[in-house]
């Protein structure tokens, strides 16, 4: 079958790898994807793509969309509706070309076009739905009450809705009532690119001075809404009851100085290693060179995508209960929950698992294993595809 995969995304970061694995998970069944996208954001050609310090050579178009990255909410809102015209136009052109039998699109506020296409064409559209004009975000909206009345109209003309968690099923149908037929389908991984036996662990942990120890990481953006501060504030005092134990924490963000100097206080340099932030194609060398990893906090609707890809690489993790992260761990079996919230426990399971390295690799060992029969992108790739089957 023949597929396009339509978003407006920038196609960076989590989202981008979430976007090529879908992908790649429908070519591995053998359907044929092209990508529809906005100018500039094709997650399969990142590395070609026009160096930010180079703007001159982008197309109007991303420039515009760079600008509204500053631009006031409204603004930033209204060139989100107008945007339809040309993501109507560009989609339709690309459904006719590659004779789609299937619109797949991960769905953005106010973007109406990949519904209206798909009525046009009279194919099937499923919307995967990542995001909400009912949950709390980081870019409050300006226009609620429309962005509601207009995300209310896509749900319920589409064919189909994949959700990243139950949570997120049930705000979405609290809201809007009956939906069209729906699947929960989390994040995944590749676990050709995530597997810990594409490195050389030990040599890795050498290159970053942490031979001999025992290292428990965290990958992902430094901000206060991830937990990361907190998480350092509390256990950097206390490394020193461990001097076994490394903190990796690779990634960079608004709270980086604030950590880093916080490490410098307690003259904690020997224990936290901050290597700044890394292309996502380097992500598995830093995930090789742990023994373990913390998420800090998340939300109860989110899905995150690093507890996917660490678990892949035969790492498990301490991560808070959080409704969608429990539909998919089970404690002390393939990672370690702990009471969302509950700081002092988060860190607590981080000091203790650093004295039980049978434990770590045990556990480790299981997240791999449920990812390889459960959580490869293939197997979103089947469960959207089902939906199909209810139409």
């Amino acid at each position: 079958m023949k597929v396009i995969y339509h978003h407006r995304t920038r196609g960076e970061g989590a989202e981008g790898a979430h976007i090529r694995g879908v992908v790649h998970g429908l070519r591995e069944l053998g359907h044929e994807v092209a990508i529809a996208s906005f100018p500039g954001a094709d997650p399969e050609a990142n590395n070609e793509r026009v160096p930010v310090s180079n703007p001159a050579s982008k197309s109007p178009l991303s420039r515009l969309a760079e600008w509204t990255r500053s631009a006031p909410q409204y603004v930033f809102e209204w060139f989100e509706l107008i945007y339809n015209l040309v993501a109507a136009k560009n989609l339709f052109q690309a459904a006719r070309r590659h004779k789609a039998a299937l619109i797949y699109e991960r769905y953005s506020l106010f973007m109406v076009a990949g519904v209206l296409v798909a009525k046009l064409r009279g194919i099937p559209i499923i919307l995967e739905i990542n995001d909400s004009a009912l949950v709390e975000r980081v870019r409050p909206l300006y226009y609620v009450k429309l962005a509601k009345a207009i995300e209310k109209w896509i749900v319920k003309n589409a064919t189909g809705l994949v959700f990243i968690s139950s949570e997120f099923k049930k705000i979405i149908e609290s809201e809007y009532g009956d939906i069209p037929p729906s699947v929960v389908s989390p994040n995944g991984a590749n676990i050709d690119d995530f597997s810990a036996e594409n490195f050389d662990s030990q040599a890795l942990k050498k290159n970053l001075g942490l031979e001999g120890k025992v290292v428990c990481g965290y990958v992902g953006a430094f901000n206060p809404w991830h937990g990361l501060e907190w998480f350092v504030d509390i256990i950097i005092p206390r490394l020193k009851e461990k001097p076994n134990l490394v903190l990796l924490l690779v990634g960079d963000g608004i709270s980086f100085n604030k950590i880093k100097s916080v490490v410098e206080q307690f003259g904690a340099e020997g224990q936290v290693c901050m290597p700044g932030r890394v292309q996502h194609e380097q992500v598995p060398e830093f995930i090789a060179a742990m023994d373990y990893a913390v998420l800090p906090d998340s939300n109860i609707y989110g899905s995150p995508m690093k507890l996917f890809e660490t678990m892949s690489m035969g790492k498990a993790m301490v991560v808070p209960a959080f409704p969608p992260i429990e539909e998919v761990i089970q404690n002390n079996k393939t990672s370690w929950l702990f009471a969302a919230g509950d700081h002092q426990a988060c860190v607590e399971k981080v000091l203790q698992l650093s004295d039980n390295p049978a434990e770590l690799q045990k556990v480790g060992s299981n997240a791999r294993d449920y990812i390889v029969q459960n959580r490869q992108w293939k197997h979103n790739a089947e469960q959207l595809l089902s939906l199909l089957e209810s139409t």
